[in-house]
């Protein structure tokens, strides 16, 4: 949070600059005490609401003003470390999930790597949270976790959400874990395509991207951008980032294969994969 304001500090000192005002002339015109200014841009303090209106109203940038907010309202999370967001469980997390999940109307998603949580099958999860408690070495509530995360997965059947996930067939293929879990998540993929909320595209490894699959990312509605790294999941919240982001799940979206032809992609895999289970089973 206090490289986030400490950003936001900086961004209000450029935008007193660009207006040609010292902290003292801008304190002045809002009848503030001098200190204030200095705090803000210091990330000492943070803004309100009505602050960030003011300097842009004094520094001639309320085209700002939108993105100021977004950056405000979003501090806490713009940079949300996993060992602090973990460290008392799986399931905590999974919950504030549910929570955000409850206010959101319209999905949008793109994984190059893993199947979406909200998609994931019960065993599946559970591979993705025992890699969790691995890496970060936070408590092992992995049963109350995966049993959090199905859940979740019951809003795929209510008719006011929309869900428009995009994976590509390298996710389809990754071992992340045995043949046997892949194929019951693959066959889930295939049962999931018929549900009338949710369109599931899938681009194949013969397809011609214009966009680098660099990673994954989720938008949710029109408001925010959620992007995992191996640390931290960042939120964006800037207009410009959510329309940056729009435009390259758009992209992906275009090259994707919806309905039979997804369907024959995660055939393929599963036939691919048949072999190695009944090894398995030997």
């Amino acid at each position: 949070m206090h490289e986030a304001r400490d950003a936001l500090g900086k961004r209000l000192r450029e935008l007193r600059s660009a207006a040609g005002l010292s902290g003292r002339q801008l304190a002045e015109s809002l009848s503030w005490p001098p200190s204030k200014v200095s705090k803000l841009e210091n990330g000492r303090q943070t803004p309100t609401d009505d602050d960030i209106r003011s300097w842009t109203g004094a520094t001639g940038s309320e085209g700002e003003t939108e993105a100021l907010l977004a950056s405000l309202h979003t501090l806490e999370v713009q940079h949300a470390e996993w060992q602090r967001q973990l460290k008392t469980g799986l399931k905590p997390h999974q919950q504030e999930i549910a929570e955000l999940d409850a206010r959101t109307r319209l999905f949008r998603a793109f994984e190059s790597t893993f199947i979406p949580g909200l998609l994931q099958t019960a065993e599946y999860a559970r591979y993705r949270f025992a890699q969790s408690i691995t890496v970060f070495k936070v408590r092992n509530d992995i049963n109350e976790a995966v049993a959090a995360r199905v859940q979740r997965q019951e809003i795929l059947y209510r008719p006011d959400k929309r869900f428009h996930l995009v994976l590509t067939e390298a996710a389809l293929r990754y071992r992340l874990c045995p043949p046997e879990v892949m194929i019951g998540q693959l066959d889930r993929l295939v049962s999931l395509t018929s549900l009338p909320n949710v369109k599931l595209g899938i681009i194949g490894f013969e397809t011609a991207y214009v966009v680098a699959p660099a990673h994954g990312f989720w938008i949710l509605d029109h408001d925010r951008v959620m992007v995992e790294t191996f640390s931290a999941e960042l939120n964006l919240a800037q207009p410009q980032e959510i329309s940056l982001y729009s435009g390259i799940f758009e992209s992906l979206a275009a090259v994707a294969s919806y309905g039979r032809s997804a369907r024959a992609i995660i055939n393929r895999v599963i036939e691919d994969l048949a072999p190695e289970e009944s090894e398995g089973s030997d």
